[in-house]
């Protein structure tokens, strides 16, 4: 900080910057290297610092678990709209299905009861999966909304920054699936 206060005053000095600029120039500077919570630059994490680094990093997605009320009906759903392959399906309960080159999903049927003998009461759900996002390919917006509408999905757009394209849509269980342009090749992380 020091170094670049020295050279804004080494350009003030020398004729190169109005003592409007140099004003504005330490400001905000002053405002960069304030403490957090002191004043929070745009983009500024309020996230707690790390208790230390992650033991591993996540590589891949194993699987995602979906619990429907008709297993054979969303299976067909996501197969038919989004291409993903049925890999194994038990027949009464569940199926699990490929997603690509990205992972799995298991899709069965909602389990209701109480745990079983023994096993402690499950803690209470308090937070909630807002949408999945897939992205797709190949993209082409018209062509995309075209299909969901055929399908009468009403998809409704999400669009954001320059590139980022998708449409939002209900499954058979009324979850919210977003559709997107966002793949591996192609992802705008400054978006969402």
């Amino acid at each position: 900080m020091e170094s670049l206060i020295n050279g804004l005053l080494k350009q003030f000095e020398d004729g190169k910057m109005t003592r409007r600029q140099l004003i504005q120039s330490l400001s905000l500077a002053a405002v960069a290297a304030a403490p957090a919570g002191t004043a929070l630059a745009q983009g500024a994490s309020t996230i707690p610092k790390a208790s230390g680094p992650a033991p591993w990093k996540t590589v891949w997605l194993d699987h995602i678990s979906y619990a429907v009320t008709d297993y054979r009906k969303s299976a067909a759903f996501y197969r038919d709209l989004m291409g993903w392959e049925v890999k194994q399906d038990e027949g009464k309960q569940q199926c699990t299905m490929k997603i690509g080159d990205i992972g799995e999903i298991i899709i069965r049927n909602h389990r209701e009861g109480a745990p079983p003998a023994g096993a402690p009461a499950a803690a209470p759900v308090t937070g909630v999966i807002n949408h999945v996002s897939w992205g797709v390919s190949p993209w082409d917006t018209e062509k995309v909304r075209a299909e969901l509408d055929k399908r009468g999905l009403n998809p409704r757009v999400d669009n954001q920054g320059a590139t980022f394209r998708s449409f939002h849509v209900k499954d058979p269980d009324g979850w919210d699936l977003q559709i997107s342009n966002q793949t591996k090749e192609h992802h705008d992380s400054s978006v969402r």
